[in-house]
């Protein structure tokens, strides 16, 4: 753990090599890089964090993109670091983004998956009707199965024995978000907009996406792409928005890559 003013924060430290940050997404912590830590703590000391409301951490807190990113921050301090790579996923994109424009001197390589400088009206709408079905549901396999349509693709249902895994592996979750926590996160990522800042992003950046990605699909990972200097757009087939979780072995590779190249 590490604190934050008065905001302890969990974390792990995986490996040795160049320091790589990992920032996870929306209702995900620390546990949902497992298919891939492996594969990167042979090159990198990776570095895991649970955002404030989520996991390990402090779930009854207030929260926003910048506020994870500042805590960001204060990990890569605490741990000794003066530089690192950052990575981050779907909202820990954004948060990924918030670090590169706040704390430029703290970046090295940056590497944006499945993300947006900001959410969309829809995806707003659908994820305040995650939070709203979550609060009420009787049946969390079903809450899960129904999220997975959004962020799986459609061969991933093709087993139903990997489908049942991946629900059971979230019901037996020690550190459930709560739905507080949950809406508070939701609320983080329809308030942030970093459209206008993204020409301040200096560091060699990599957007990485799936071409069956719903939530952020290609054309807006392309067009973030655009709007940040010198950036190179990635693009994984057949994958969808949780790249790292149903196509771990592509995902490691084009990480690697970026961070080489």
């Amino acid at each position: 753990m590490m604190t934050v003013g008065d905001v302890p924060l969990y974390y792990e430290v995986h490996g040795s090599g160049p320091p790589l940050l990992m920032i996870a997404g929306l209702a995900s912590d620390s546990r949902s890089w497992q298919p891939v830590v492996a594969g990167l703590q042979e090159y990198h000391t990776v570095i895991l964090v649970d955002n404030r409301g989520v996991g390990r951490s402090p779930q009854d807190i207030g929260t926003g993109i910048d506020l994870m990113a500042d805590d960001c921050l204060a990990l890569v301090r605490l741990l000794g670091f003066e530089r690192v790579h950052v990575l981050g996923h779907s909202m820990g994109g954004m948060v990924a983004m918030s670090y590169a424009i706040r704390h430029p001197e703290a970046l090295d390589r940056l590497l944006l998956v499945s993300t947006s400088c900001r959410n969309s009206a829809r995806n707003n709408l659908l994820f305040r009707d995650w939070v709203d079905a979550c609060a009420t549901a009787t049946d969390r396999a079903a809450w899960f199965r129904g999220i997975f349509t959004w962020i799986l693709t459609e061969s991933f249902f093709h087993d139903p024995q990997q489908v049942e895994a991946a629900v059971q592996w979230l019901l037996d979750d020690p550190w459930p978000q709560s739905p507080s926590a949950f809406r508070r996160q939701v609320e983080a990522i329809a308030a942030w907009d970093a459209t206008a800042d993204l020409a301040r992003i200096q560091a060699p950046t990599w957007v990485i996406t799936g071409d069956r990605d719903l939530l952020f699909p290609l054309e807006q990972s392309a067009r973030l792409a655009r709007l940040i200097p010198d950036a190179r757009l990635r693009i994984i087939e057949s994958a969808a928005h949780s790249i790292h979780m149903e196509q771990p072995a592509a995902f490691l590779r084009t990480v690697k890559d970026c961070l080489k190249s």
